[in-house]
């Protein structure tokens, strides 16, 4: 009779290494915190997933599902990573808000020093927290806030004056040398809704149903999608509710019809000057955009990190939406970070139909 050893009849036990949960530790799994806690005996403490300490052996670690397990083992809380208290990301993002109450709260800009000794951080420190934060340095923060406030009060019928000091600035040369980037007009125009600007545009028709273009003297303002053509001109005098509107004339008969070409044969590329309206955040993200070859496709995350910014997903996908010049600014090639396709400004089947016609192109 042959009798099995004890040691046969226990169950086979997964080392850690092969535990699922592992992985997410390896990879420093931000997402994983408050789900997933490990400790490690050879140094007698326990981390969150995302800690930054130097890789333990996993012959050494224990994982554990709830904090109290954690603690249970008799080690101590990590000082890195403060695996009892809330995580490094969410104590920056609380100082950065507060920065942020701060800038616009004040009547002048106020300096990097000033702001990291409100916080408690170092100046070097404050201004890569600030940046990974928001994806913004905190003097374009600044800036940003600033042109808001002027576009708010001008829109609101303030006198330019008015506006020019309640947004921070005290000295009109200073102002009027940044009004025409903040806001792509003179303030007056901006006031009075594009009274005495020149908006040219034409509609033409492609496979992706009506295509709207339209420029002001400074480059392409707008492209716009739809099915609707007269739909897209109440878009664009939404837009521009004061300017001139020039509908289309034989010159400006090239312009849409490169467009269109573009999107049915999309290795012809498209070289057009462009009047680019927006945040100092949003043409950061719309500049990696147009670096996107066609047949490339990006993540959202990967533009974040390619603006150096890599916890601002969110507002990388907000700048995709805000986008106003499709194809040309390709926010088309941004999708998720399994490949999977999002939202889209002018629709998903057109956003489909644009990857696929360029995967086709370029293969």
């Amino acid at each position: 009779m042959n009798i099995r050893p004890a040691s046969a009849l226990r169950p086979l036990r997964l080392s850690i290494a092969d535990d699922p949960r592992w992985a997410r530790i390896v990879t420093r799994d931000k997402s994983a915190d408050g789900q997933l806690w490990y400790s490690v005996s050879t140094t007698g403490i326990y981390c969150r997933p995302s800690c930054s300490s130097r890789r333990a052996n996993p012959k050494n670690v224990a994982l554990h599902d709830t904090i109290e397990s954690a603690r249970a083992t008799g080690f101590r809380p990590c000082k890195r990573c403060n695996p009892d208290g809330p995580s490094l990301d969410t104590e920056n993002a609380t100082l950065v808000a507060k920065a942020c109450r701060i800038i616009e709260e004040s009547e002048e800009e106020p300096s990097l020093e000033e702001l990291a000794v409100a916080v408690d951080r170092s100046p070097s420190y404050f201004h890569r927290m600030f940046k990974a934060s928001t994806g913004l340095t905190p003097k374009a923060y600044a800036a940003g806030h600033r042109a808001k406030k002027v576009r708010e009060g001008l829109e609101t019928g303030t006198s330019v004056t008015e506006a020019m000091y309640d947004a921070g600035f005290n000295s009109s040369g200073r102002f009027y040398e940044k009004s025409n980037g903040m806001l792509g007009m003179t303030p007056t125009q901006y006031r009075e809704g594009g009274t005495n600007e020149d908006i040219k545009f034409a509609i033409g028709q492609s496979c992706l149903g009506a295509i709207l273009v339209a420029s002001s003297s400074k480059g392409v303002a707008s492209i716009l999608l739809g099915d609707d053509p007269d739909a897209l001109v109440r878009n664009l005098q939404d837009r521009f509710p004061k300017a001139r509107l020039i509908g289309m004339d034989r010159d400006y008969e090239a312009l849409i019809a490169q467009v269109c070409g573009f999107v049915e044969n999309p290795d012809v590329g498209l070289d057009l000057p462009l009047d680019v309206r927006g945040t100092a955040f949003q043409r950061r993200v719309w500049q990696v955009l147009q670096e996107i070859p066609v047949g490339g496709r990006m993540s959202y995350s990967e533009v974040a990190r390619r603006i150096g910014s890599p916890s601002a997903t969110r507002a990388v996908a907000g700048a995709c939406a805000a986008n106003n010049i499709a194809v040309a600014i390709p926010c088309h090639r941004v999708v998720r970070n399994d490949g999977a396709l999002s939202g889209y400004a002018w629709g998903v089947d057109r956003k489909r139909a644009l990857l696929d016609r360029e995967a086709l192109q370029s293969a």
